[in-house]
Order: C-alpha cells, then sequence, then structure tokens
C-alpha cells in the first residue's frame, strides 16, 4: 500500500477501479435480498404449509437482525479488521442463503433467514468504508456512484427478479442464488483487498491497550433496535397502538434507544461513535440519507401496490412500472459521479430534492385512466432527482470524516438509510389505509337518492342490468354494488394521491435546509486511474 500525498489516506497499491465493482456487488448482493423475497411469501407459504401471517416472518426476521448488526460494524471492522470481516460477512451471508435455499421447514427458514440479515448487514457499511478509502476526494463521487447503483438499484429490481424466479423455477432460488456469487466474490476479496495503513495503525494501537466489549452498548442497542424494527414491521398489520404487545415493544424500544444514546455518549470507547454526527456535515447528511430511503423505499412500495390493487396489474407487470427507473439511475449515477468533482455538493443535493418533490406532485394527478406508460415515466423523472441525491449526500458526508472513522461513519449513514425506508413503508402503508377509510366515508355520504350524480348513475345503470334479464329489485341491488364498487376505487385512488403529496411536501421543505450544511471544494475531475 501507497500513502496518498494529499489526503494522507492509504490506498490499495490495487488499481481502485478493481475494488469498485467488487465491493459493490456485495452490497447489491445484500440490498437485494431485503426486498426480492418480498413476492414469493404466497409460494413459501404454500410449499412450507404456513399462513400467510406466519409467513411475514420471512421478512421480519432478516429484518431485525440487520437492524441490529448494521450499527455494529464499525466497530466489528475495527476490531477484527475490515477486510476480515468483510470476508466474514461475504461467507456467512452465502453460507446461510444455501441453508435459506434447502430449509425443509419455515421455523427452520425464519431462523435462516436471521443469520442471513445478521451476517450480510455488514456488507452495506463495510463496502462503503472501502471505496471512501480506496478513493481520493477528487475521485470519490465517481466511486460512490457504483455503490449508488448498487444500493438503490436492488429494491427496484428485487420484486420483479423475485417474482420470475419465483415463476419460472422455485423460490428456492431466490436464496440459492447468492452461492454461486458469493464464492466469486470470497475468492476476488481474499485476492485483492487490504485494510488502509492509517485503519490498521488504529486497530493495532486499539488492541494495545486491551479491547474492551461495551456490554451495555450492546445489549441496549440490540433491544432497542430490535424492537423497533418489529413495531415497524408488524404495526399496521396489529392496528399500531390498539394491540397491546405493539405499545409495550414500541416503549421498550424507546427507552432501550434513549438509553443507548445516553451511555454511548458517556462511553471512552464506544461500540457505535454517536459523536460523529455531532458533525455539521455527517450529522445533517445523516437526516438527508434518513428521508432519502423514506422517500426510496415508501414510494418504491406504493407505485406497484398501486397498478396491483387498481388496475390488475401481475407482479411481475407491476415489477416493469419501477424497473426502468433502476435502469435510468444506473445511466445516471455515474454523469452524477463526475459532477461532484466539479460542483458544490449542496447545490446538486438542492437541484435533486427539487426534482424528486416535482416527480412525486407530478404523481398525484394519477386517475383510474393512468395508463402504463405514464407510471412508467413518472418513476423515471423521479429516478432522476435520486441519483442528484445519494452521491452527493455521500461524498458530502465523509467530506471531514477522519480515515480511521470511516468504517464507523459509513456504519452510521447506512442505519440512517435502513432506517428511513422501514419508516417511510411503515407512514405510507398505514397513511393509505386510514386515508382510503376517510376518503371512502366523505363519498359515501354523497351516495343517497338525494344526490343528483347519485341519481344519475343508478338510472343510468338500472336499465342495462335489467337488458340483461334481471328484475328491477336485482337490476337495482346490482347496480347500487357497482356504484360502491367505484366509489371503493376513488377513495383509493385519493388515498395513494395523499401519500405521493405528503412525499413532495417532505422533500420540498427539505431544500433549504441542504445549505446548513458546509460548502465542500470541488477537487476537480482528476485523472483517470491506470
Amino acid at each position: 500500500m501507497s500513502e496518498d500525498a494529499a489526503t494522507g489516506q492509504g490506498r490499495p497499491a490495487i488499481n481502485p477501479w478493481l475494488v469498485a465493482p467488487l465491493v459493490a456487488l456485495a452490497a447489491f448482493m445484500e440490498v437485494l435480498d431485503i426486498s426480492i423475497a418480498n413476492v414469493s411469501l404466497q409460494h413459501i407459504a404454500g410449499d412450507l404449509s404456513a399462513g400467510q401471517d406466519e409467513s411475514t416472518w420471512v421478512l421480519t426476521s432478516y429484518l431485525v437482525t440487520n437492524a441490529i448488526i448494521l450499527p455494529l460494524s464499525g466497530w466489528l471492522s475495527s476490531v477484527m479488521g475490515r477486510t476480515r470481516f468483510f470476508l466474514a460477512c461475504i461467507i456467512g451471508f452465502s453460507a446461510s442463503s444455501l441453508a435459506c435455499g434447502l430449509a425443509p421447514t419455515l421455523g427452520l427458514l425464519i431462523v435462516f433467514r436471521a443469520i442471513q440479515g445478521l451476517t450480510g448487514g455488514g456488507l452495506q457499511p463495510v463496502s462503503q468504508a472501502i471505496l471512501a478509502d480506496a478513493f481520493p476526494p477528487r475521485q470519490r463521487g465517481m466511486a460512490f456512484a457504483l455503490y449508488g447503483m448498487a444500493v438503490v438499484f436492488a429494491p427496484a429490481i428485487g420484486p420483479t427478479l423475485g417474482g420470475w424466479i419465483t415463476d419460472e423455477v422455485s423460490w428456492r432460488w431466490v436464496f440459492l442464488l447468492n452461492v454461486p456469487v458469493g464464492i466469486v466474490l470470497t475468492i476476488l476479496v481474499t485476492a485483492l483487498l487490504e485494510d488502509p495503513p492509517a485503519f490498521t495503525a488504529a486497530r493495532q494501537e486499539r488492541l494495545k491497550r486491551g479491547l474492551k466489549v461495551d456490554y451495555a452498548g450492546l445489549g441496549l442497542l440490540t433491544v432497542g433496535l430490535g424492537l423497533l424494527q418489529v413495531v415497524l414491521d408488524k404495526g399496521e398489520e396489529d392496528d399500531w397502538f390498539s394491540s397491546p404487545l405493539i405499545l409495550w415493544l414500541t416503549i421498550a424500544s424507546a427507552v432501550s434507544l434513549i438509553a443507548f444514546v445516553i451511555w454511548e455518549l458517556g462511553e471512552e470507547d464506544p461500540i457505535v461513535d454517536l459523536r460523529l454526527l455531532a458533525e455539521r456535515n455527517f450529522g445533517m447528511a445523516n437526516f438527508l440519507m434518513f428521508l432519502l430511503g423514506f422517500i426510496l423505499l415508501g414510494s418504491t412500495v406504493l407505485l406497484p401496490e398501486l397498478v396491483q390493487r387498481l388496475f390488475g396489474y401481475t407482479a411481475t407487470q407491476a415489477g416493469l412500472v419501477i424497473t426502468p427507473g433502476g435502469l435510468s439511475i444506473i445511466l445516471i449515477m455515474p454523469v452524477v459521479g463526475r459532477l461532484v468533482s466539479i460542483f458544490d455538493s449542496r447545490h446538486l443535493i438542492a437541484i435533486g430534492l427539487a426534482i424528486t418533490a416535482m416527480a412525486l406532485f407530478r404523481m398525484t394527478s394519477f386517475d383510474l385512466d393512468t395508463d402504463y406508460a405514464t407510471f412508467m415515466w413518472a418513476r423515471i423523472y423521479q429516478a432522476l432527482g435520486l441519483s442528484l441525491l445519494f452521491i452527493p449526500i455521500n461524498t458530502a458526508a465523509f467530506l471531514t470524516v477522519k480515515p480511521e472513522k470511516s468504517s464507523a461513519a459509513s456504519a452510521l449513514i447506512n442505519v440512517s438509510r435502513n432506517l428511513g425506508g422501514s419508516f417511510g413503508i411503515s407512514l405510507v402503508t398505514t397513511m393509505l389505509s386510514r386515508s382510503s377509510q376517510a376518503h371512502q366515508t366523505v363519498l359515501v355520504s354523497h351516495a343517497t337518492p338525494f344526490d343528483h350524480a347519485y341519481r344519475r348513475m343508478l338510472d343510468g345503470l338500472v336499465p342495462l342490468f335489467q337488458g340483461q334479464g334481471d328484475t328491477v329489485a336485482e337490476a337495482t341491488s346490482k347496480a347500487v354494488a357497482q356504484i360502491y364498487g367505484i366509489i371503493q376505487r376513488e377513495a383509493l385512488m385519493q388515498a395513494f394521491i395523499d401519500d405521493f403529496r405528503l412525499l413532495g411536501i417532505i422533500f420540498a421543505l427539505l431544500v433549504p435546509l441542504v445549505f446548513v450544511m458546509r460548502k465542500g471544494k470541488p477537487h476537480g475531475p482528476g485523472p483517470a486511474t491506470h
């Protein structure tokens, strides 16, 4: 390894452009598994003789352990060594994927999925930390572009790919697919990666002082984040705080997380370095990344659900609505990677927020006659804005982070994005249910004999059914049922529009906050690495 004169950072002797796609693929594989199994739940439940509610624990178990390990990955990297920890994650993730694919019962599948989330959770933050250290600031934009393509495209392609694999082969191959990829990654990581000198020196110094494990912090974090993820995943299903279980889990999670923050801030050697959030750029970047995850995953859930519930799209067709947006991200992100080396990251973030907000406001014009092309282009417009966010936010976040802190910083910013996604999904699904009921109540109040529009529609439908051989009473009953179906569809459409509007407002309000961050000096495009 050699030392970069400008930054004081260790850089690998191996060409970093060989390292970048390698770690991006590892992150892609892990993020893909968060969403790829969603569409297979019915098949899993049927094949393993389980109920639909029971099968959802296949998702929850993964998310819970994933949420727990993410913030710990920085500490584990500093103790084990980043490359060694990365390799352990790949091997563990591949082995647990094999176990998931071969699981004979639902109970074992849930256990193996929990192990998969635990071993795979470190892949995202470690991948990002490796990129931050492998490239000098002037080239980090392009490096983060590769990483961004992986973690943003994966949830977009996941449902489509999962649906196709499940329909054409078997749900088991959703998991078994990771095994050959994991083997290749293990070989390449062993051959190409090693820790940078600054990181190695900090690790050796830490071990020389004696390894102290913050057991209290570890316990509070595990309980707090684990219970929080269960609440976010199961809250809507159990009608939130009307369920005593959800209420008590929320209280226990809140108490644990508050105690965790207080404890960690008083620790000399914390298991999660929360003090990094006090730095203005890094703290604001985490806030923006939380909301990026919120909008990205929230809207990724809404759009397929809209076309399936209101337009009769199959799971594969619904996936094809959002996949073009993912493909456009792949095309745009390398361009953004070059732009961050030329322009102030804050300006790119502000433009990205504005474009995403406008794209979400555009979705509020959807109606029950909207066609596939309109849905697809709306998602592509949104993807354009999201592409202008991920790389500049990460670049601004790592602007003032020391090399030895890059693993801890990467862990925190990935936690922010994942928690944002969980909160986003929970909020939009809850709002969708409540808003749909509210709109239906308003619309039904007009469906009376005293309403002119209702009478006109009824008068038009009754003769139509009579012409098909129904009596007056039968025709009237069918007409009323059809009108009620129209009301239900319209109420649900208005609820989707409410969700899109809320997400758009949130992003629009964020634009001025971007300039709280310090100005990042452009470093110029920088020469290509040979």
